[in-house]
């Protein structure tokens, strides 16, 4: 579903991706890890379209994203910031809504705040949430209010940028549970970036350690805590000392 053949990309002297090869299958729930710093965003916005990669190609759906129309990929993903990202001068519904009433899909206002409040229930909201303001919420429901509206137009593809940022472990791992039923039920293509090893365990069926500008390690998160690789050993056990370089 997602391919980065040879991403590069620089700013300045700063070589963050030095050569990305990277599969993503149909329906798989990837998990990107790394240090701060190791280009994780970076990657992320690629994909998006928000940075232009200085060298390669990225391909969605067997598609050369340079040659494909910039409304029917928005069409297919679905995205979860990492700071929630909600606009505080509308209302809940209207923020799970949003896209609903926009681009190629046109909801009507009515359809639009009942296909909300169903999405909102999904990630466990009630119905009388829907006319709160973000500002009422406590952090843990708008991040579920950002969920509901990352799957609002049943999108093929999800990104998670950090999904547990700002929650203590209990909503965490609320979140993390919810992203991985989600995803399950969708039949979703998962791309998430994140270096809480709670939310690795939870939501990946595959794990790339991204360091150096390049993978170091690819594989199932079932070979991950007996990977061999130096790196991503260091990362899962929280090492001082390892080949990933730490600010003292």
């Amino acid at each position: 579903m997602i391919i980065f053949d040879k991403i590069h990309k620089s700013f300045d002297a700063n070589h963050v991706l030095r050569g990305i090869n990277l599969t993503i299958d149909r329906g798989q729930s990837m998990v990107i890890i790394g240090g701060s710093g190791s280009g994780k965003s970076v990657l992320i916005k690629t994909v998006l379209g928000l940075v232009p990669p200085d060298k390669g190609k990225i391909f969605i759906d067997n598609k050369d994203m340079v040659e494909v129309k910039r409304d029917n990929f928005l069409n297919k993903f679905g995205m979860l910031f990492q700071g929630g990202a909600l606009f505080d001068s509308m209302s809940v519904w209207q923020n799970v809504a949003f896209r609903l009433q926009r681009g190629h899909l046109k909801k009507s206002k009515d359809e639009a705040r009942e296909i909300a409040i169903e999405k909102l229930r999904r990630v466990g909201l009630a119905p009388d949430v829907a006319d709160r303001m973000p500002a009422e919420l406590s952090g843990g429901m708008q991040k579920r209010v950002s969920l509901a509206r990352a799957i609002a137009a049943d999108p093929e593809i999800i990104f998670f940028d950090e999904p547990t940022t700002g929650l203590d472990p209990i909503m965490a791992g609320v979140i993390n549970d919810l992203i991985r039923e989600i995803v399950v039920e969708m039949g979703a293509t998962a791309m998430t970036i994140t270096h809480d090893m709670t939310s690795v365990n939870t939501i990946a069926d595959k794990v790339a350690m991204l360091h150096g500008g390049v993978i170091q390690w690819c594989g199932n998160i079932s070979d991950m805590a007996h990977s061999s690789d130096p790196h991503v050993e260091q990362f899962i056990h929280g090492y001082a000392e390892g080949p990933i370089e730490t600010l003292r």
